[in-house]
């Protein structure tokens, strides 16, 4: 390895609570006083880039290893900082590309971040000794912060640019001693002083669902059933950003619901959608979810979804709902019943 000859760095602290991966490692860059690029180049040389991928989600062995071997902080221990650490709680099996269920894409083009894929709580950055970003910030169904009970942020609401921390110390010298992971990367903007904005849920029942499953999600506590949950949640949110004119679900619902539509991308889906459209869907998702078969048996009896649409594409099914919507499977039967 290049520039580096002692087993562990000077400085070589840990990962702070749920840090991400790649909040970490420009912590470490900028405490040795170096830009991440020239810390990057020193550890890895030109022939392992580290900032034209999404490293939190890929994190490539040779990466883990070097972290693990100059921090002296276990492999599990920077495991934990990456999203892979989330298959089996949020997703089931790891994709190196592609769309990864839950997790925000970063839609990386050139170093840079052209997506909205990485939140922030302003609150949590203000009341941070040293700011740092949370792993928990990727997962698109999370757009609280349950400490601070307000909106979380995918953007600069100052310029509108989306977040690149790693990016930050590009405005400043060769040399940097201080470099904020809080300031927006294009215009400098303190993220901390962004708008705390409290949730508005159509419902307490509703907003104590999305709570608690944000809550689980920090607390590493999500179960089976949660994660049951989550799987089903994830293919009703693919059938109300459908281009399918026959599935009629997304207007059904807010009908039920006695909310105003929102336009839905339906050439994205959930994990590419902004944290406004995502609160207002997860809404959507969580009235259904708390009245699951009664909601369903209505529309499909208004003709707002057919029987075929609740299997389609859906191959890891868990057994309860398959028994929920088997009883939908005759389109003939009386739905008063």
């Amino acid at each position: 390895m290049k520039g580096f000859t002692s087993p562990l760095w000077p400085i070589h602290f840990k990962p702070l609570p749920d840090e991400l991966l790649s909040s970490w490692l420009v912590r470490l860059a900028h405490s040795h006083g170096l830009k991440v690029q020239t810390f990057c180049n020193l550890l890895f040389g030109n022939t392992c880039q580290v900032w034209n991928r999404d490293i939190d989600r890929l994190a490539p062995d040779w990466l883990v290893t070097e972290l693990s071997d100059r921090t002296g902080v276990t492999i599990e221990q920077v495991m934990a900082t990456t999203l892979q650490s989330y298959q089996g709680v949020v997703y089931h099996r790891h994709r190196a590309s592609g769309t990864l269920a839950w997790i925000q894409c970063l839609k990386l083009h050139h170093r840079k971040f052209e997506g909205f894929g990485l939140q922030f709580c302003p609150e949590c950055l203000a009341a941070d000794k040293e700011p740092y970003f949370r792993k928990s910030w990727r997962v698109a169904f999370n757009v609280i912060c349950t400490r601070h009970k307000c909106m979380l942020h995918d953007r600069c609401p100052h310029c509108g640019c989306g977040v690149a921390f790693h990016r930050n110390d590009m405005r400043h010298a060769q040399y940097v001693t201080i470099v904020s992971l809080k300031e927006c990367h294009q215009c400098g903007f303190d993220l901390s002083r962004s708008q705390a904005i409290r949730p508005k849920y159509e419902s307490k029942a509703i907003g104590k669902f999305i709570g608690n499953l944000s809550q689980k999600l920090f607390d590493g506590t999500l179960g089976q059933v949660e994660i049951d949950n989550l799987l089903v949640m994830r293919h009703f949110a693919k059938l109300l950003f459908t281009r399918n004119s026959t599935v009629k679900l997304y207007s059904h619902f807010c009908d039920a619901m006695g909310i105003d539509e929102i336009v839905l991308n339906t050439k994205c889906d959930i994990e590419r959608a902004d944290v406004k459209t995502r609160y207002h869907v997860l809404q959507v998702i969580a009235y259904l979810m708390l009245n699951l078969e009664p909601r369903l048996r209505e529309a499909i009896k208004l003709k707002a979804i057919k029987y075929n649409h609740l299997k389609k594409d859906f191959d890891e099914m868990p057994s309860w709902h398959l028994r929920i919507i088997a009883k939908f499977s005759n389109w003939r039967i009386n739905y008063q019943n």
